[in-house]
């Protein structure tokens, strides 16, 4: 489940090893490229951070954090 706090959309996921959350961090950026909409992340081992907000709407949540998110959410 997505929490917004701090003006941010944030998910955490745990997958089986590396190589799987690297091809999921993947699976994301090429959806994140046609949305043009990137996200903040962090990578450690198995474990992925993810943090949306839209910066040009000054850095907060918006429609675009929603829709990406959903997007993530159909691939996990």
């Amino acid at each position: 489940m997505w929490k917004e706090t701090d003006n941010k959309l944030y998910k955490k996921f745990t997958f089986g090893d590396f190589k799987e959350t690297f091809a999921f961090m993947t699976h994301v950026a090429l959806i994140a490229e046609k949305m043009d909409h990137h996200p903040e992340w962090k990578n450690t081992y198995n474990e992925l951070e993810i943090w949306l907000n839209t910066h040009s709407a000054g850095d907060v949540v918006t429609e675009k954090d929603h829709k990406l998110a959903k997007e993530i959410d159909k691939i996990s």
